[in-house]
């Protein structure tokens, strides 16, 4: 009988994070006055030691021995073999997924928030503030607090906050304080609900509540926290990527194809850049960053430099985004509600070293409904973009009768995101699909920014 988890025993959980920056070329961001900025510059909003790993370009960094003994309380994660869904679709191909639902939190998270939280703690911040989307992140940041004694403020998307309140209760149950944005507490919120009172908000919105609320501590011991998009989160999760190819060598496989949903990006990173550096190298493989439809960043964005939140208070970043005052449908994978992704991410996008693509809420959450009834477990919304994807290349495969190797990251389990299957099952959701002419609205906040040029790593 066929191995249907590979395990890893704790000895052999990595102990260096990979460093895409190593290898890749990328667009500085800028400063208001269109220069680089200097780590300086973001010394208000993170601590030096964090800083120091944003801006470097070595390949390797080594985890701390503090943070790999709290992963350890749930990692590593196992790599499973999806034969129940294999069966039901009758493909050749094998799948496999990598199962990060099984962190306290429910997701990939916390193996950022469990080092971010760690270097702030040694720097000596004592207390930290963030955005949440689905709640996952928030969730993970308020536990990672929790472990080394540290205040967590968490400004929650609205719709998210409404859609999913026991979200909430797990930041608070970790001692996290969570309000819904737009607050009134900001000004960069009190300028949202002023342009829409009914605002759904967006994690444009809450970055900017957040980084308002840190630098705005005059005791200079808050520091902001970001769940995505940076580089040394997307550094943090790359310990997925790296248990999997350690997993894959104990069974003699390697992937054909690596898929993961993407809304800034760290999910999809984590398991994605240690095989992008494969690709790089020669090895065939498709590399497929999910995204929603309601949100195609990837997709049908352009590559420019924009902030990474509402209030422009970031600096500008160069990547795929819908414009920073893009205020995504409410959609129930809140995790993918973002105006822009990762500029590492769509550096390799514009690159042609990962191929996008983009999901339908319904469908996505028909190929979570299918997957649940196979596999048994219940995936976050976030997480059934990914599979739609899995399923349509697992089609392929049998359409073409080739064997092939299929993984992915499940990012999340959906216990907490039951209300998006009722309303689906009851035939309450639809669809959200952008026009061409809203994408265009929404582009013209960036037509005067400065524009990245079109670099090529390799």
């Amino acid at each position: 009988m066929d191995t249907r988890k590979i395990l890893l025993t704790e000895d052999e959980i990595p102990r260096k994070w990979y460093n895409i920056l190593a290898d890749i070329k990328m667009n500085p961001p800028l400063g208001p006055d269109g220069n680089p900025i200097t780590p300086d510059a973001l010394a208000p909003v993170f601590p030096m030691n964090l800083i120091e790993q944003e801006v470097s370009t070595e390949r390797w960094i080594d985890i701390p021995e503090p943070v790999l003994d709290i992963l350890t309380i749930w990692r590593p994660a196992p790599l499973v073999r999806a034969r129940s869904l294999e069966k039901a679709l009758g493909t050749p191909a094998r799948i496999y997924y990598k199962n990060e639902s099984l962190s306290p939190p429910g997701s990939h998270k916390p193996n950022t928030a469990v080092p971010q939280v760690y270097y702030n703690k040694i720097f000596g911040t004592k207390r930290m503030t963030t955005e949440t989307g689905a709640g996952q992140w928030g969730s993970a940041l308020a536990f990672a607090c929790a472990q080394f004694g540290m205040q967590c403020k968490i400004y929650m998307v609205r719709v998210s906050f409404d859609q999913k309140p026991y979200r909430k209760a797990m930041m608070e149950t970790w001692g996290g304080q969570c309000v819904a944005s737009p607050s009134t507490e900001t000004r960069a919120g009190r300028e949202a609900l002023e342009r829409d009172p009914h605002t759904p908000g967006s994690l444009g919105i809450a970055i900017s509540e957040a980084i308002e609320a840190a630098v705005g501590d005059e005791t200079g011991k808050t520091r902001y926290s970001l769940g995505s998009v940076l580089n040394h989160v997307m550094l943090h999760q790359t310990i997925i990527g790296l248990e999997a190819k350690k997993q894959f060598e104990k069974i003699g496989e390697y992937p054909d194809v690596v898929i993961g949903c993407a809304g800034g990006g760290s999910n999809f990173a984590g398991l994605a850049f240690p095989f992008v550096l494969d690709k790089m190298n020669g090895r065939k493989i498709d590399i497929l960053p999910v995204e929603p439809a309601a949100c195609p960043t990837l997709t049908k964005a352009p590559f420019v430099y924009d902030h990474g939140d509402t209030a422009r208070y970031t600096p500008l970043m160069p990547m795929h985004s819908l414009g920073h005052a893009f205020v995504p449908p409410p959609v129930h994978a809140g995790g993918l509600r973002y105006h822009g992704m990762a500029p590492t991410v769509s550096q390799i996008v514009t690159e042609g070293i990962a191929t996008p693509r983009s999901v339908t809420q319904m469908d996505a959450l028909a190929a979570g409904l299918l997957v649940a009834r196979t596999e048994g477990i219940i995936p976050a919304p976030e997480t059934t973009h990914a599979l739609a994807c899995v399923i349509d290349e697992a089609k392929k495969a049998k359409e073409e009768g080739k064997e092939k190797v299929i993984v992915f990251t499940w990012s999340g389990h959906g216990l907490l995101d039951l209300t998006a299957y009722e309303k689906f099952l009851s035939g309450q959701l639809t669809n959200f699909i952008l026009t061409d002419e809203e994408i265009e609205r929404s582009e013209k906040i960036f037509e005067n920014f400065p524009k990245p040029a079109l670099l090529k790593s390799r």
